[in-house]
């Protein structure tokens, strides 16, 4: 049976102790909506409302209110925010609010974009409230949530028919590791281009990301026991793919494998060999080691961005496979 995070055994509030918990990425979208009157909305449209500059005004107290959101929500942690978002849109008769929040921690951020909709929403009722004392602020709730222990999750009603909707799929694992296999990046005497590369790419696919790990070519497959370890979704490494004798991220990640994608590692071979002929040396391979899937990039900057190429469009719909959300056409 779950429970109450923040009720001890006892039943007494508590605030929860996070510092066992890993920093990771950590994203939150909150939306809500102003009911008011087709006047008022035509008025805050025009920048005709007796206090002008509604919508300005409305986003900053909201993003204060995000920074805030520790100070008037008792048990919640006090968060180092990346940055908060707030957007207005409009229907006939209302004003809708959607924050976006965004941290790098040990706890999520779904307070502080609730927060934030919440005083926005309530700012705006301030800015109309002479024209329409009877405005009604609701429907302030969580959209999705990104990063953490239970990862992606999507409200039902906001899930797009492309997503999975077994339980399992809803709470498809964001976790990634970024390997680099390089003998001179190891030793100090190169710098890689590479795994930063694709940390900021998972990052910015609302992936919480560990690395980049950097191991000497030899070491690979300590460094692939490293990054399975924790049994995170997707491991993605870079370098040692090619022909030198040195190269054995292939060996070492088939060793690890229970099951190969040929055709994820294929197309990035087309992808790179359609602009470079010797893309075809790579021997990269892509496959799944028990539900975490694994991929070799060639360790080069244009290798990384054809395998982001074809890997972009693959992602969501191969990680809800084999966390069990089953076939979606």
């Amino acid at each position: 049976m779950s429970e109450l995070s923040h009720v001890d055994r006892e039943g007494r509030a508590r605030m929860v102790d996070v510092s066992a918990k890993a920093d990771t990425t950590r994203i939150a979208v909150a939306a809500g909506e102003l009911q008011t009157t087709a006047e008022v909305i035509a008025l805050v449209r025009a920048e005709g409302m007796p206090k002008a500059d509604v919508l300005s005004t409305a986003r900053l107290a909201g993003i204060a209110g995000a920074k805030k959101t520790s100070e008037l929500i008792p048990l919640c942690h006090q968060l180092a925010l990346s940055s908060v978002k707030v957007e207005f849109g409009f229907t006939e008769t209302s004003i809708t609010v959607e924050a976006t929040a965004k941290t790098k921690g040990p706890t999520g951020v779904e307070m502080e974009a609730l927060t934030a909709v919440a005083v926005a929403g309530l700012t705006l009722h301030d800015m109309v409230k002479a024209v329409d004392p009877g405005a009604v602020m609701n429907g302030v709730r969580l959209i999705t949530k990104e990063g953490g222990k239970h990862g992606h999750w999507v409200r039902p009603e906001h899930r797009s028919d492309a997503e999975p909707e077994s339980a399992d799929a809803q709470n498809v694992s964001r976790t990634a590791v970024v390997v680099v296999a390089s003998t001179g990046t190891a030793a100090g005497t190169r710098t890689d281009t590479t795994g930063p590369v694709l940390t900021e790419w998972l990052t910015a696919q609302g992936f919480s990301v560990r690395g980049p790990l950097v191991y000497a070519d030899a070491e690979i497959a300590a460094g692939l026991t490293d990054a399975l370890g924790g049994a995170p979704a997707l491991v993605v490494t870079t370098g040692g793919t090619g022909a030198s004798p040195t190269d054995a991220t292939p060996e070492a990640t088939r060793a690890v494998l229970d099951r190969e994608l040929p055709g994820v590692a294929d197309a990035i071979r087309q992808r790179g060999t359609a602009k470079f002929p010797l893309a075809a040396l790579s021997r990269g391979v892509a496959g799944l080691a028990g539900r975490t899937v694994v991929v070799n990039l060639p360790g080069s900057p244009g290798g990384v961005k054809d395998g982001i190429a074809v890997l972009e469009p693959l992602l969501d719909h191969l990680l809800a496979q084999v966390a069990g959300g089953g076939n979606h056409e």
